[in-house]
């Protein structure tokens, strides 16, 4: 399913005008860096740097973009120019990586002053990792004021912590989690360190994180009632489902009337002990655990959970975290209650722009007696 789905997903792609930039780009990192994926286990790494200098911070952190405008986002991100190096993943101690290193291990901005060796062209929109423009590869980089998160420098001077226990504790000590996932990524965690492509990294902290909580919410009691949690943003909505059931989650997402296509829906689930296959649809799921995940933990209860997503046709793909925050923002709002399942999904039918039969067909917890036994 994750291969259809990316391949539709790709399609998506708007068109740009190119950023028109030079060789030489003087001016600051937000700090931001990416690991590509191709040709693994040999991988390109670099910086995203921008021609703006001052506090350029917002420009990589997702969490603080709700509320914009899709063009807004893709305004700034178009700015972020990407450097490229190719190097072995375990080549941790690479000149470069180390640049990029401190860069991911910065609390605030970093100035940067980046050569590249033809000038930075093209962009990137994924559903995986945020945009960014223009790339090019990286002949050579200096850069300065960085001044390392202190939580951040802990976890990377403590060489005998697992990069799990790493990630867990900078999570707990209020560490962003898409600054985690940049640092896990450029290797700076673990005892055997090495580069980890970002839209792996991103999945591998949401995942790592959302399992962790997971522990504790299977301890606590089930949740007496139908919860239902809506939020919509960026050609997007949410209705998230919590049910008076021991954990169990489903997500389903459908994209309407997007590159002329009626409707795609993709789906993917797991039961109580969770899942020991990589969820088809990707990163999304992942990502939307974390956050139905956190919302028990604070609750100090256990519920089912089915989300619902719809994207509608003006939608772009602009990075995973925008299903994260999308369903925390949801999992803020004050909830509808429901005594029945059926009053609670008669509620969400009613807000969906696909009929809900269709939700029903592809859902694996709509159709199974034990849930629908409480209807």
């Amino acid at each position: 399913m994750y291969a259809s789905k990316k391949r539709f997903l790709e399609r998506l792609t708007p068109k740009f005008p190119s950023v028109k930039l030079g060789k030489t780009i003087d001016g600051t990192s937000p700090p931001s860096i990416f690991v590509g994926r191709e040709g693994y286990p040999k991988v390109f790494v670099g910086p995203l740097v921008t021609e703006q200098k001052g506090d350029t911070f917002e420009m990589d952190t997702p969490e603080a973009w709700l509320g914009k405008s899709k063009m807004q986002i893709i305004g700034f991100r178009m700015q972020l120019a990407r450097g490229m190096k190719q190097v072995g993943v375990t080549d941790i101690d690479d000149k470069i990586v180390g640049k990029m290193r401190d860069i991911a291990l910065a609390g605030k901005t970093v100035d940067a002053n980046a050569e590249f060796s033809k000038i930075p062209r093209g962009y990137s929109f994924n559903e995986d990792h945020q945009p960014f423009g223009p790339s090019a590869p990286l002949k050579s980089m200096e850069i300065s004021n960085v001044r390392f998160e202190h939580h951040m420098e802990k976890a990377y001077n403590d060489s005998d912590m697992n990069a799990r226990a790493a990630i867990v504790e900078l999570y707990e000590k209020g560490v962003l989690v898409s600054q985690i996932q940049k640092a896990l990524s450029i290797g700076a965690f673990g005892v055997k360190r090495r580069l980890v492509p970002t839209r792996w990294s991103i999945t591998a902290v949401d995942d790592t994180l959302g399992k962790n909580l997971l522990d504790s919410v299977r301890s606590y009691p089930v949740l007496d009632r139908y919860l239902v949690y809506e939020f919509g943003a960026l050609e997007n909505y949410f209705a998230i489902l919590l049910t008076p059931t021991q954990w169990q989650y489903e997500f389903l997402e459908v994209f309407l009337g997007v590159m002329g296509q009626a409707e795609m829906i993709f789906s993917d689930w797991e039961p109580y002990g969770g899942r020991t296959a990589y969820a088809g649809m990707g990163g999304c799921y992942y990502s939307t655990r974390l956050a139905i995940a956190e919302k028990l933990d604070s609750m100090k209860k256990q519920s089912g959970a089915i989300v619902f997503r719809e994207s509608y046709s003006s939608y772009t793909p602009l990075g995973v975290w925008l299903v994260r925050e999308s369903a925390r923002k949801a999992l803020q709002m004050k909830p509808r209650e429901f005594s029945d399942m059926s009053s609670a999904l008669n509620y969400i039918a009613n807000k969906t722009q696909l009929p809900f039969w269709k939700y029903r067909r592809s859902s694996v917890l709509l159709r199974q007696s034990r849930l629908t036994n409480f209807c």
